[in-house]
């Protein structure tokens, strides 16, 4: 499955829908930023004025924290916006703007890659590399028993390996409750480690971001050792832990 990508999952919902493309900038209409309440949230105005979203949504987030970080996004634009500088604008826009709508199309995203998650499949050979998984991956399997109470199944090789159907419903309780902001989150995390696993890990505090980030590299760290870099691939990897890094303060904002 293609990795989603940070930028290109949340751009046609960054907030205003004012960017058509990369070489179009608006020029900055506001001076001044400032973090005022709406309906119980923490909205951002622009010059007094509440800032929307593309869908015409009031651009506010469920805790101060998150709401003074976006503000500061848009505070730090110079002579133009760069959209491409404002991804807690992006990620929160595109949770409001998917609201209740797609609420448990998040959820499911997340819950499908237990299926085929990432720590689950090991490799048979070299025996290093398996052992370098199963030192790393196992105690997140051991976090899914203990945090969640799903016993997940590895297994060595490309066969498909079944989930029990309690260890899919223990994570969809789980998320039940959980906000549109929260899954939005972590179906972008798990899409950027192929792993619901990780991403789990990662909202719930198990490691930091760069340690859970590098758990999912340990096929691509085994392949540098022995091959050398990419650099090509290297530049993508890049990409990938800046949005992987971006996701994870996403979620911990929501937290604060």
């Amino acid at each position: 499955m293609e990795i989603l990508h940070l930028r290109e999952e949340c751009e046609s919902r960054l907030a205003g829908g004012f960017a058509v493309s990369e070489n179009v900038r608006p020029k900055r209409f506001y001076k001044e930023v400032a973090v005022v309440e709406h309906e119980g949230r923490h909205g951002v105005a622009l010059d007094g004025r509440k800032t929307k979203t593309r869908g015409r949504n009031v651009l506010a987030a469920p805790t101060p924290a998150l709401a003074e970080a976006v503000a500061a996004e848009w505070d730090l634009q110079g002579e133009h916006i760069d959209r491409t500088t404002m991804p807690l604008t992006a990620m929160l826009s595109a949770a409001i703007d998917g609201g209740e709508e797609d609420l448990q199309a998040w959820r499911e995203e997340i819950v499908k890659y237990l299926g085929s998650d990432l720590v689950c499949y090991r490799a048979d050979a070299p025996a290093v590399l398996a052992e370098r998984q199963a030192a790393i991956w196992d105690p997140y399997i051991e976090f899914m028993r203990r945090e969640f109470g799903a016993i997940l199944v590895t297994t060595a090789g490309i066969v498909a390996v079944p989930q029990a159907d309690a260890s899919f419903s223990a994570v969809r309780g789980a998320l039940a409750k959980e906000t549109p902001e929260t899954l939005f989150g972590l179906q972008i995390a798990a899409a950027i480690a192929g792993s619901a696993v990780l991403a789990l890990a990662l909202w719930k505090g198990e490691e930091t971001a760069e340690s859970v980030f590098e758990a999912s590299r340990v096929d691509e760290r085994f392949q540098e050792e022995k091959w050398g870099v990419d650099e090509e691939a290297k530049a993508r990897e890049n990409r990938l832990r800046a949005d992987f890094l971006k996701a994870a303060e996403f979620l911990a904002l929501l937290d604060s």
